[in-house]
């Protein structure tokens, strides 16, 4: 009864003009890939974290932490845009929404398979969350809010794809109000240590909240291009009408984003703690100036903010292709925002302590990357093919 039901319902919803060879040999090739790179996450279970990850006790998160923020934090950005367009109806973004729900499930999927390997004991944070919470402690909140989000999200898109309208926007904003909230849990857990005063303070809970609305508008764009032009076929012009939208809020958040990261640096030179401006001046002449400058302001910000302007919001493959290069400055942003933390030594000063500890990413953490990375691409194309009538539907 069950297989019939589901059976019937992937009848109504897949798209079968992605069945192709080309489309399938490159789900298969991210399957692999998802499962290759996870395999050195799980490799660190198997050899201990200390001998497979360059994290130290100096030095104890890296850029698989960021790497995690990064998903989380596009994540709850689509489910925001999507919640919006699917509470208020109506809206110009409403036609993709069913496309933002679903890679916000797989974006967040990516981020759990990365914070799931780095862990020591991720079976104990599932356990303990349940028989011993800490409702004092942020990454408590944080774990059981990004739980509860994802539930909601996957009951909500079942409530797309059958057609349950009522159901799916309940749950879809109960979701964005969960990820709204573990987005800040996550800001919080870095703004409320102060040992570590590149972090400490109140603007990272909202600073992360706009990287949100940023990497959300940059995926909404990216995302729709590109599931368009795997097909072969034009938008049409409700879509094309979305997409600007879309790019109007991608724009406006970008020029928001840029004055935030202005900001943080100058406020560290003008006053603040001595470690804060010694770890900002990581990001403006240290060793992390050429992520900073290049990757992070240059192809981040600066260029992206070029293209939307020629663009004139009209130019979706433009548009698309800044929405790539933000998504790339952000992942930096928050590499750069992990390591700058935490590369100035506590006890900077003290016992001849160097003035930036050392870091790099071993093979391992760049292999979870490169499979977290592929699971989101295996999820995007599993969704296309699987529900890409759910995608074009012109009424939510």
């Amino acid at each position: 009864m069950a297989q019939n039901l589901i059976a019937t319902i992937f009848a109504q919803t897949e798209d079968n003009s992605l069945a192709t060879p080309g489309i399938n040999r490159a789900t298969i090739f991210f399957l692999i890939a998802t499962g290759l790179g996870l395999s050195c996450g799980v490799a660190s279970f198997i050899f201990g974290h200390e001998a497979i990850y360059n994290n130290t006790r100096e030095v104890p998160w890296g850029m698989l932490i960021s790497t995690y923020a990064f998903w989380a934090i596009t994540s709850t950005g689509l489910c925001i845009y999507a919640a919006i367009s699917h509470l208020f109806g109506g809206t110009k973004m409403a036609i993709v929404s069913n496309r933002m729900v679903w890679m916000s499930i797989i974006c967040i999927m990516g981020a759990f398979a990365t914070i799931g390997v780095e862990i020591a004991s991720p079976h104990r944070m599932i356990i303990y969350n349940i028989l011993s919470p800490n409702p004092t402690s942020n990454i408590w909140w944080m774990g059981t809010l990004y739980g509860m989000a994802v539930g909601c999200m996957i009951v909500e898109f079942f409530g797309i794809v059958t057609g349950l309208g009522k159901v799916a926007v309940i749950l879809g904003t109960a979701g964005a109000v969960a990820e709204v909230l573990a987005n800040s849990c996550l800001g919080g857990v870095f703004a409320t240590l102060p040992a570590r005063p590149y972090w400490y303070g109140g603007q990272l809970p909202i600073y992360f909240l706009t990287a949100a609305f940023l990497s959300g508008a940059c995926a909404t764009v990216f995302f729709n291009w590109l599931a368009y032009k795997i097909r072969g076929k034009e938008m049409g012009e409700p879509v094309k009408t979305a997409m600007t939208s879309a790019g109007k809020a991608m724009l406006m958040v970008l020029i928001l984003y840029s004055v935030a990261t202005f900001w943080r640096l100058i406020m560290y030179y003008v006053g603040g703690a001595e470690l804060g401006r010694v770890a900002a001046s990581a990001l403006v002449s240290g060793p992390l100036s050429v992520n900073f400058w290049v990757l992070e302001v240059t192809i981040g910000l600066l260029i992206p903010l070029l293209l939307l302007v020629l663009s004139r919001l009209k130019n979706v493959g433009m548009m698309a292709f800044a929405g790539i290069l933000i998504l790339i400055g952000q992942f930096v942003a928050r590499y750069d925002l992990v390591a700058a933390g935490l590369l100035v030594p506590s006890n900077l000063g003290w016992d001849n302590a160097p003035t930036y500890l050392d870091y790099v990413p071993s093979f391992f953490e760049f292999g979870v990357i490169i499979g977290s990375i592929s699971l989101v691409a295996f999820g995007f194309l599993l969704g296309e093919r699987m529900f890409g009538k759910v995608f074009e539907q012109k009424e939510h």
